[in-house]
């Protein structure tokens, strides 16, 4: 059967009950807790929590299934009181604030509120298979094993040095599985470390038990994903303790958001999955888990989902189950308000054969028809579109301004001169012009990579309507990463405030009712209002410090202009000498003398 489980804090939460796939349980952007019924496809039921605009549902998770007393009922024969129906009915959610609330979808009310044990944010919660046991990982680093009778703690221990992310009980229920960056693996007898694993670089978000076997036999494994990480790994649980790596890889194209398995018995049975990755694509695995594998394996096939226009666009999928039926797959997909349940079959070649594609190995799924007047969608910017090439005609001709091509990131980077300005008059005509799409393009790039030389060459243009036209083509999953980045220039590097302010007023102008939709909209931006709100506080004092230094500069400035002595000329204007000039004296009076007597003249 499928294994169920909870849904991380990092995506809206969002899973299918066990076994018949009766429900499906979404926590949307409002807060709010819907159930709907995969088989009517109907809203079955709505909750609406106390505080789900402060404390918000981060993670849910489906109990085990239980006999369910649903009021007064008629009395039943003989034969059918051997026969004890037993159907979903508790729901657990954890919260922002800490607390976990049960619900329960036989009630259609809470059923009870589990407060008082976490300081901090529930990120995971994670049910025992048989005894009315619960147990969550929060912020707070701690574990809480909840007891549902009483409604209180039951014991409470410290995990590890940071959040605990994703917890796992094991099919037998005597090891638990939890997982910041690091994995390791409890008794829940003695509440002591078992085994310890290397993990991820990044925080786990999901851990899977894959195999029902003892953990003496070496038989046993399990699986985890992580944030931004495009591998899933399988963990073995070995008897000399040699199991620190992991002994399989998965390959996905994006980060795992939501998983769904079917556990394997023994050793010839395969294990099945279903991962429904952040791009929306679901990819789907079988595995004969016996031993380590060294290359990481590829999905048998892949589903896409799509609608049937001219321009076919992506429809993201939400979650995925399996049954018990290996011909058919629960799906959900659209929007987490008003999700669409659909059941489709696909064909044994799905399973046994690795295909490119399972979009047309469906029978309920239409494909698209493409032809070369078709415009689909190419990787990089939501929207930014571009023509199929169709076969060549003699009597079509291509004109020469439309003759492009695809560019590499190095390329782009390499055409964008922001020294250079296209509107001037003088330009020439071969100068590249700087085009916002191609902004708009490289900033997600750079977002998604963390290329830190991509997001530099945007984000040093100082041009108002190229921020503000770059911002206005962002997709919506790029918004918050973009402000994330935002905030952190500015903590880092305050000589780019003036340019960064830019970003962040073109993104509070575009996308406002986008960020206010957000749950965590407080986490999210606490930190930049602090940050402004200390720099505002400054600015005063600032002013009034400038003012006291420019009053006292000018004052100085103008005591030295008038205290100031102009250099004086040290040449002498008359040199007298005693000597010297008694004989000038003389023989000027004596040459008098001899020209008024001698008027003719005198030679001596």
């Amino acid at each position: 059967m499928a294994a169920g489980g909870g849904t991380s804090s990092l995506q809206l939460p969002c899973v299918f009950s066990p076994k018949s796939q009766q429900y499906l349980a979404v926590c949307a952007q409002d807060g709010r807790l819907r159930v709907w019924n995969t088989d009517s496809k109907t809203l079955h039921q709505e909750y609406v929590p106390s505080a789900h605009l402060s404390a918000t549902c981060t993670c849910i998770a489906w109990g085990p299934c239980r006999t369910v007393k649903e009021g007064p009922q008629r009395k039943k024969r003989k034969s059918e009181a051997g026969q004890v129906e037993e159907k979903v009915d508790l729901l657990a959610m954890g919260t922002a604030a800490g607390t976990v609330l049960i619900y329960s979808t036989a009630k259609g009310a809470l059923h009870c509120t589990l407060d008082g044990g976490h300081s901090g944010g529930v990120n995971c919660v994670q049910w025992h298979p048989e005894d009315s046991l619960l147990y969550s990982g929060s912020e707070d680093t701690n574990i809480i094993e909840w007891d549902l009778q009483t409604g209180k703690a039951r014991s409470k221990w410290k995990a590890d040095r940071a959040a605990v992310t994703s917890l796992c009980v094991s099919p037998d229920g005597k090891l638990l599985l939890s997982a910041g960056q690091v994995i390791k693996m409890w008794d829940l007898d003695t509440k002591e470390i078992y085994r310890k694993f290397t993990g991820h670089s990044t925080a786990v978000t999901t851990l899977r038990f894959a195999t029902t076997r003892p953990p003496d036999s070496n038989g046993l494994y399990f699986l985890s994903g992580a944030a931004h990480d495009r591998l899933l790994s399988v963990w073995q649980v070995r008897v000399d303790g040699k199991d620190k790596n992991s002994v399989v890889s998965f390959t996905l194209t994006d980060e795992p958001q939501h998983i769904d398995l079917v556990t394997s018995s023994n050793k010839e049975e395969a294990v099945r999955l279903a991962v429904v990755c952040k791009d929306g694509q679901l990819h789907l695995f079988e595995h004969f888990l016996n031993g380590p594998c060294k290359k990481p394996l590829s999905p048998l096939c892949t589903v896409q989902m799509s609608d049937t226009k001219d321009s076919p666009v992506p429809i993201p999928l939400l979650a995925a189950a399996l049954g018990a039926d290996p011909r058919t797959v629960m799906l959900a997909y659209g929007n987490h308000l008003q999700p669409v349940i659909e059941r489709v079959t696909a064909t044994e070649i799905c399973w046994n054969s690795r295909a490119e594609s399972i979009i047309c190995m469906y029978t309920n799924v239409k494909v698209p028809i493409v032809t070369s007047k078709c415009r689909v969608l190419v990787p990089g910017l939501p929207g930014h579109q571009a023509p199929i090439k169709g076969s060549s005609q003699g009597s079509e001709k291509r004109k020469k301004d439309t003759d492009t091509k695809d560019m590499s990131i190095a390329e782009r980077l390499g055409e964008i001169d922001l020294s250079a300005t296209s509107t001037d008059k003088g330009a020439p005509k071969g100068t590249a012009s700087l085009q916002t799409d191609n902004f708009a393009v490289l900033l997600v790039q750079g977002l998604e990579s963390n290329d830190n030389n991509i997001l530099n060459k945007v984000f040093q243009t100082r041009k108002e309507m190229i921020i503000k036209k770059t911002v206005a083509r962002l997709p919506l999953y790029a918004v918050l990463p973009l402000v994330e980045e935002v905030n952190f220039e500015l903590l880092v590097s305050s000589y780019r405030a003036v340019v960064m302010v830019r970003w962040l007023k073109a993104v509070l102008m575009h996308h406002t009712s986008y960020l206010a939709s957000l749950p965590d909209l407080v986490t999210q931006l606490g930190v930049l209002y602090h940050m402004i709100e200390s720099r505002v506080k400054m600015f005063h004092k600032l002013t009034k410090l400038h003012g006291k230094l420019y009053l006292l500069m000018t004052q100085v400035a103008t005591s030295d202009s008038h205290n100031a002595v102009t250099d004086v000329d040290h040449t002498a204007k008359l040199v007298y000498e005693e000597g010297k000039c008694v004989f000038l004296h003389y023989h000027a009076l004596c040459s008098v003398l001899l020209t008024f007597c001698f008027p003719s003249g005198f030679v001596l």
